[in-house]
């Protein structure tokens, strides 16, 4: 299996490329309490396995669906953690992970599962990650990429690591000389070209948000 769908207990999407990503999917993970939307969402299908430490998840629920249940009871990991690091072990061959309902609600709900992206790119660079929600797509990059966006469209560009600095290609305001030290001085820049270009100065945690 090349490509599955992790859907956390944010907001599920209402529109039409999650809802076709989730509809598509070759198995679908889902974080503890997602389980019911997503069975209302597939009319009674069931997902390939529910993951978490189950706080969310009634006990009518657990018993139900008591075979693809995998409870961790650790703490020093969120549910979305668990799942990707449950899909990892379940698909070995997987390619790609498109992680869908990560925001929404609680503001550190979703910069937390932003954060993780960068984590996961960073222990297992050869998977691509995306979180797609109705408003945006992000994705991180761990060195220098060139990505497909599209003309026009609004890029966003976030990185931890303050030492990093970024020669870009194909946005309205280039980001050489940028020093990422704080979350707001990469954001609402515009492609002006399809592909944009990301020369990193060395390998670093980075996180592309599209709108």
């Amino acid at each position: 299996m090349k490509e599955i769908v992790i859907l956390a207990d944010g907001d599920f999407p209402k529109t039409e490329y999650p809802l076709w990503l989730l509809g598509a999917a070759e198995a679908v993970i889902c974080c503890d309490g997602a389980l019911v939307k997503y069975i209302e969402f597939s009319e009674g299908k069931a997902p390939a396995a529910v993951v978490g430490d189950m706080d969310t998840l009634s006990e009518e629920m657990r018993t139900r669906f008591a075979d693809i249940v995998v409870k961790y009871d650790e703490q020093d990991y969120d549910d979305l953690a668990k799942a990707v690091r449950y899909s990892l072990t379940a698909y070995p061959e997987v390619e790609r992970i498109h992680v869908l309902g990560a925001s929404g609600g609680a503001e550190d709900f979703t910069i937390g599962n932003l954060g993780l992206l960068m984590e996961f790119c960073r222990s297992h660079p050869d998977i691509s990650f995306d979180m797609i929600s109705d408003y945006t797509t992000a994705f991180p990059l761990h060195d220098s990429e060139t990505f497909d966006c599209g003309a026009g469209r609004t890029v966003s560009v976030f990185s931890p690591d303050p030492t990093l600095r970024i020669a870009s290609k194909g946005l309205a305001w280039p980001l050489d000389g940028v020093c990422f030290d704080n979350w707001w001085k990469g954001i609402r820049n515009r492609a002006t070209e399809d592909r944009v270009a990301l020369k990193f100065s060395h390998p670093a945690p980075v996180l592309i948000i599209l709108n």
